[in-house]
């Protein structure tokens, strides 16, 4: 895992480097279908990463974005009204049955199929009708780390040639260079918190919740720790209930248009007696998790999310578990 979260920044340069005539035809078909819809298809870390593109596609192309269950075709073979909409596809492996399946019955439906996955020779590949290879190279540790980050920042730069948004191309396409930074930030303060903790919330708004979503679940599978991820307005509404003196919590607060409603979610959570970390810009100071922003902030929770994986292995190792062989998952999870 920790080698592999040292692969992200050359596995998205390689991306960019090789698949350009790709990006700019899917974003082609994107626009000349101009979709009233989109739906997205995935699961585990794929899905977390479909997230974060539902939250960017909605800011930036104002299109809603729904995840759909694949158990919707898998099992129930339920009919879908998807004329002039896309189905986004996100799978390390291509190879899950459901997956499959829904994206094979959105594209009988009228939807236009686009798939990013690692292993092009696939069925979800095959199936498709745009795929964006990730070129992550094989990922031998069963949580996904490399595959999530190249998939997120892959559906980011779809949405930023689909719009022809210049600044958040280039944004993008600088992203090796800030995951390499990210890779530097010293996290260390939260180690020892996180290894006694019996539980934790981690939180963010927007683009960072999908983020906050995975690192809840790296934490899970990797520490054998239990995690939830809320949102900073949604925390208020039950789980404060949960917050006492100590409970341990992470939220990641990129400089967007959460960022003062995320500064109040943080005020209120700390006078709960939650001891708070945040990750942000600034000068270092206690509870504040060192952050080195991006060239635009809805880009920023993939950086966090570095810092965070890096955190998560030595969390992982501390507590005595092997991040790279979970002991009841395994890499390819095959589910109908």
């Amino acid at each position: 895992m920790a080698v592999e979260i040292r692969e992200a920044p050359e596995a998205l340069a390689r991306f960019f480097e090789r698949e350009q005539p790709a990006l700019d035809a899917a974003a082609a078909k994107l626009a000349a279908r101009d979709p009233r819809v989109i739906i997205t298809c995935a699961r585990g870390s794929s899905d977390n990463a479909a997230a974060y593109f539902k939250y960017l596609t909605e800011i930036v192309m104002g299109v809603p974005v729904a995840s759909i269950g694949p158990s919707i075709a898998s099992l129930y073979a339920a009919p879908l009204r998807l004329t002039d909409g896309v189905i986004v596809a996100v799978s390390q492996s291509g190879k899950s049955p459901d997956i499959v399946a829904l994206q094979a019955h959105a594209r009988a439906a009228g939807a236009l199929a686009v798939a990013i996955v690692n292993q092009t020779a696939s069925p979800l590949a095959e199936g498709a009708d745009a795929v964006l290879p990730l070129h992550a190279g094989e990922e031998r540790s069963v949580a996904a780390t490399k595959s999530f980050l190249s998939s997120a920042a892959i559906l980011a730069a779809l949405v930023a040639e689909w719009r022809g948004d210049a600044a958040l191309k280039a944004a993008v396409r600088a992203l090796p260079d800030a995951f390499a930074t990210a890779l530097a930030a010293d996290w260390s303060e939260l180690l020892p918190v996180l290894t006694a903790a019996p539980s934790a919330y981690i939180i963010g708004r927007g683009p960072a919740l999908p983020v906050a979503a995975e690192a809840a679940l790296k934490l899970k599978e990797t520490a054998m720790l239990h995690a939830e991820a809320f949102s900073g307005a949604e925390v208020m509404h039950g789980p404060l209930q949960l917050v006492d003196q100590g409970f341990p919590i992470v939220a990641f607060r990129p400089q967007d248009a959460a960022f003062e409603a995320m500064g109040d979610a943080v005020a209120r959570l700390r006078a709960a007696g939650g001891r708070v970390f945040v990750a942000e810009a600034g000068a270092r100071q206690p509870g504040r998790l060192p952050f080195t922003p991006s060239l635009h902030p809805l880009l920023d929770p993939l950086v966090m999310a570095v810092s965070f994986y890096a955190l998560a292995e030595q969390v992982a190792r501390a507590r005595g578990q092997d991040p790279d062989r979970p002991s009841r998952l395994k890499k390819v999870t095959e589910t109908v």
